[in-house]
């Protein structure tokens, strides 16, 4: 029983990955990574953010930039900062002004014109992320989804979204942690070819 209910949960992540290939979400991912480059290059940065589990990948994928993607790629860092950052903004922010407002305050207070923020959603309906979003399009930043089950009013605040075709939590992160890395590799990969990293002696 265990083990044909684990197999099941693996066939249904491989199933959800699958479509995606089958869809035009790879494009996606592509411009994404054009336009994260370009605007690293001219001085601009990353901003990521997401709630719980996608909070988690938030800052898993800033400190890839930060610190090392890949451990043959010895390069400098690159400018990504996850917006949950310590205790004592998250819980200042919630008391005084509501959760719903912190990532949005991040994005006035450390935004800037040309930035690129992602914004991590498996429903599409979290309300600091969508403020968070509405806040970076009167700023002048780009705005990137990943979202699930249909987008949610996140959708139509997007530039462009990476949209899993689930309304399950776990496949959807699955795909979003999955598709993460493989920005990332992109943005590394661009910015190395360009000449803006610079691979370097261990």
């Amino acid at each position: 029983m265990t083990i044909n209910y684990i197999r099941h949960l693996f066939e249904e992540s491989v199933s959800v990955k699958n479509q995606l290939l089958e869809g035009d979400q790879l494009d996606t991912l592509v411009n994404m990574a054009e336009a994260s480059s370009t605007a690293i290059q001219r001085g601009n940065k990353l901003m990521l953010c997401g709630n719980g589990g996608s909070a988690a990948d938030a800052q898993h994928l800033a400190a890839e930039m930060l610190i090392r993607l890949r451990p043959h790629n010895n390069r400098e860092g690159v400018p990504a900062i996850a917006l949950a950052q310590d205790t004592s903004t998250i819980t200042a922010c919630g008391n005084d002004f509501g959760y719903e407002h912190i990532f949005e305050r991040m994005v006035y207070a450390l935004g800037k014109k040309g930035d690129v923020l992602v914004g991590i959603t498996t429903s599409g309906n979290s309300e600091n992320i969508i403020r968070a979003m509405t806040a970076a399009r009167t700023k002048g930043i780009r705005v990137f989804g990943f979202l699930g089950a249909g987008g949610g009013d996140a959708l139509e605040l997007c530039d462009a979204a990476f949209l899993v075709p689930s309304d399950n939590t776990g496949r959807v992160q699955e795909s979003h942690i999955t598709a993460g890395h493989a920005l990332m590799e992109c943005i590394e990969n661009r910015l190395l070819s360009d000449g803006y990293l610079h691979l370097q002696e261990d």
